[in-house]
């Protein structure tokens, strides 16, 4: 069959021949060396043809394992040589154009773990086997031991002596009676030296309290048998885990006499699991725990019954500049120094720091005690990582960092919420500054859930009908004559009941709706202005509409005013059109060229809210304004009542210039927010043309406008 492009024959007879020294320099081989690389070159193929494998699957690793162990190839270091052979030399070997494949080596991990899997189950069967052969010899011998003492005593000696397992016989004060060679070779003991010993010396404290429960069920004749993974101390204190068989022996009458041990040294195969495990749960850059085990112990936390638990979301600020300026691997050097100082900075607490991603880190609180705890841990976050970092001939690097925290009862939320919660947090203090913290506010979450809520919820509002328009008198100060309304929007949510337009005119600004829902508003209200008009011809009411920054900026604007205008029929100079300062400004370009063409189709022009923006009044004289409206804060500094202070007086003469003025150039002037009959006096002597206010109505719908009109018929 042929190989795929990548595969090179030579070089998988080469490894097949480095695999077999390997084996040789261990001792006996079970094969003449010609054999054994003819057969370890078919694994070779195979484990090639597995790592190329398009779905990849490990079966094949086991399978080779398992194929070593049927091959007698059971030396106890022939597996590690296997597996640090294949490490080391496979990909270069066999596979040389994919040993920089990063997806090639996980794979040649997983295999390499395959391999081991399928070897130390092989080698388990077979044990298991040889114990079954034992525990029946040890049997057969009992039932026949009149009989056949010495021959029955011959077999088991042999069987026991040979086994490539460890056995141990022991009494039931747990005093070893006799061990194999094998056995004492795994402990690092010899055998006299085994038999002088009590078991328990040689188990490990800290093993579960369950282990020592099924022994004691053991030694009481309470079970026969029992089968666990367990670790032993050896001579010198090192540690070894075992895959452990005990069997009870009882005497003619029933009562426990022996336990029979047969153990199987697993600790290659611990110590890789380990391995893996730890590889799954940190990050590959900093070592730092990943977001994997990071959840894992906040649900533990959870689970565990603290009474409150603490977060501290971590972001660096301006990262990505470090990355697109110096290079990523500055970058990930930069990680590394950060990870490693909040490591740092919280480690005589014993709290958990974790890599979630990017330049993101998290801090587990546990059993946190307050806020103040929190807050103090995220200072020491911060202070930490704002020391300069020097990375080769680099600079130092000025870093900081933003915090969000999260500290609450434990009891009173979920790992997920604390997250989102954290989450949200992290983008309060990134939008206040850089190197700062921000504590969770549930409040003003609510309340930005609400407002996130209102955005989604707009588009789908405008296609519902949920929008209405409603009306304000605007009236002249010289007689108290009805001559304009302003077109008010509100909103009627199902839920929340209706909303005025600072509730939801700034959202629709954010997501550009406020350019239909801005079109809608002048449609409803030049209709309106129309119906008016026809009605009332003599009124000659004029209809004032805002216009948005976003749609005085919007191509054809002059355009879809003149087609709304034609389509219902109210006069071009019934049209008021209200811009603020800010969108008037900019001397050139496409709202000044707007403006003109609007004003060219006959509709009037009013700066809305004068004196709250630029106030720049070069631009009055320059653009085709009719009329300005003084921003209410003017009007509400007023003196009432006759009393008057400096502030007031300073407003009075404010007005009084800006009337002046307006009048110099034409305009017309507009008071906003007029509320009391002082106000309007005042305003009336000042010069004022025209007022709107609660004085004169609040905003209403259009019905309630058409009465006040009947007098013009």
């Amino acid at each position: 069959m042929s190989r795929p492009e990548h595969f090179s024959q030579a070089g998988a007879e080469r490894y097949a021949a480095l695999w077999a020294r390997a084996g040789d320099a261990l001792g006996f081989v079970p094969m003449s060396p010609d054999e054994t690389e003819r057969m370890l070159l078919r694994h070779t193929i195979t484990l090639a043809d597995a790592l190329l494998a398009e779905p990849f699957r490990p079966d094949p690793g086991r399978i080779v394992g398992r194929a070593l162990v049927d091959a007698h190839f059971t030396a106890p270091e022939f597996l590690d040589e296997t597996l640090v052979t294949f490490g080391r030399s496979f990909l270069a070997h066999v596979l040389p154009s994919c040993v920089s494949s990063a997806g090639l080596v996980e794979r040649a991990i997983t295999l390499q773990a395959a391999i081991a899997t399928g070897y130390a189950r092989a080698l388990r069967d077979r044990t298991f086997a040889q114990q079954e052969r034992i525990s029946q010899a040890v049997w057969a011998a009992r039932n026949q031991i009149e009989q056949a003492l010495r021959a029955s005593e011959a077999r088991f000696r042999a069987l026991f002596a040979g086994a490539a397992i460890g056995i141990g016989i022991g009494d039931m004060e747990g005093n070893i009676v006799e061990v194999n060679q094998a056995f004492a070779e795994m402990l690092r003991y010899t055998v006299d030296e085994l038999r002088e010993i009590n078991v328990a010396e040689l188990f490990y404290p800290d093993d579960a309290p369950g282990m020592w429960e099924l022994y004691g069920e053991l030694l009481e004749g309470k079970r026969d048998s029992a089968r666990l993974e367990k670790r032993y101390y050896r001579k010198d204190r090192s540690i070894v885990w075992t895959d452990l068989a005990v069997s009870l022996i009882r005497d003619e009458e029933g009562r426990p006499r022996f336990t029979v041990a047969m153990l199987e040294d697993i600790t290659d195969r611990y110590e890789l699991q380990e391995r893996l495990r730890f590889q799954a749960l940190h990050d590959p850059l900093t070592g730092l725990p990943n977001r994997t085990l990071f959840f894992e112990r906040l649900a533990t936390v959870f689970d565990g019954g603290s009474a409150r638990v603490g977060v501290c979301f971590i972001d660096l600020d301006g990262f990505k500049a470090v990355n697109d300026s110096l290079g990523h691997h500055v970058g990930d050097e930069l990680l590394v120094v950060v990870a490693r100082r909040l490591a740092a900075s919280v480690s005589e607490r014993g709290h958990l720091v974790a890599r979630m991603g990017g330049d993101e880190f998290v801090i587990l609180i546990e059993d946190s005690d307050g806020v103040d705890l929190a807050i103090a841990v995220a200072e020491a976050a911060l202070a930490a990582i704002a020391t300069p970092v020097r990375i080769d001939a680099h600079p130092p690097l000025s870093v900081t960092a933003s915090v969000g925290i999260v500290e609450q009862s434990a009891r009173e939320t979920t790992p997920t919420d604390v997250m989102k919660a954290a989450d949200t947090t992290l983008y309060w203090a990134k939008a206040e500054g850089r190197g700062r913290w921000a504590l969770y506010d549930p409040a003003r979450s609510e309340r930005q859930m609400i407002r996130s809520a209102l955005v989604n919820a707009l588009p789908a509002a405008l296609e519902r009908g949920e929008f209405t328009v409603e009306y304000q008198p605007i009236v002249s100060f010289d007689g108290g004559t009805l001559r304009a309304v302003e077109a008010l929007v509100r909103w009627r949510h199902p839920e929340l009941g209706t909303l005025p337009p600072d509730r939801f005119i700034g959202l629709a600004e954010e997501t550009g709706l406020i350019v239909r829902l801005g079109r809608w508003v002048l449609e409803q209200a030049c209709a309106q202005g129309a119906a008016w008009h026809r009605a009332y011809p003599e009124a000659r009411l004029v209809v004032s509409v805002n216009l948005a920054v976003r749609q005085a900026n919007a191509p054809g604007i002059v355009e879809e005013v003149a087609r709304i205008l034609t389509d219902t029929g109210l006069p071009a100079d019934l049209l008021q059109l209200e811009l603020t300062e800010s969108a008037v400004m900019p001397t050139a370009g496409e709202p000044v060229h707007s403006l003109r063409g609007l004003a060219a189709t006959g509709v009037r022009i009013a700066i809305d809210d004068f004196g709250t923006g630029y106030s720049n009044l070069a631009y009055l004289r320059r653009l085709p304004i009719h009329a300005l409206k003084l921003a209410g804060p003017f009007i509400e500094g007023l003196r009432s009542g006759g009393i008057a202070d400096s502030a007031s007086l300073a407003d009075e003469r404010i007005v009084d210039a800006l009337v002046r003025l307006a009048h110099a150039l034409g305009l017309t002037v507009t008071a906003e927010a007029v509320e009391t009959t002082e106000q309007a006096e005042l305003l009336r002597a000042l010069g004022c043309d025209t007022g709107q206010g609660l004085l004169f109505g609040a905003p209403v719908p259009a019905d309630a406008i058409t009465p006040l009109l009947r007098p013009f018929s």
